[in-house]
């Protein structure tokens, strides 16, 4: 299992982590993250993000993006600088996210695509 060190904050990275969660609808059946609530894990990641006080530069951004390209691997969420991508299922999925990756830097093999 790979382990990642705290990223140090420098000022042209203005945040220390950015998770995108792909929030994309697609049209005529075809597999996206919008079928597996999306909009919602996003939303349950930025509030859980706010509550711990990690929101803000030098700490951690959420953001929601267009298609990611991956939506047949699930619902897909990628965090930077380290570029990991992961798929989840609900929202313990999210928590161990938050908690072992943008807190610790952790990647989380079970739930790398």
């Amino acid at each position: 299992m790979a382990v990642y060190p705290a990223v140090e904050f420098h000022p042209m990275s203005y945040y220390q982590r950015h998770i995108f969660f792909c929030t994309n609808p697609r049209d005529e059946g075809q597999p996206c993250c919008a079928d597996h609530d999306a909009k919602a894990m996003r939303a349950y990641a930025k509030k859980r993000i706010k509550e711990l006080g990690l929101d803000g530069p030098g700490k951690v951004r959420v953001n929601s993006a267009g298609c990611l390209g991956r939506c047949g691997e699930g619902p897909v969420a990628v965090v930077y600088p380290e570029g990991v991508w992961y798929t989840y299922v609900d929202q313990e999925d999210i928590d161990e996210i938050i908690d072992r990756h943008l807190v610790k830097g952790e990647t989380i093999e079970r739930l790398k695509i």
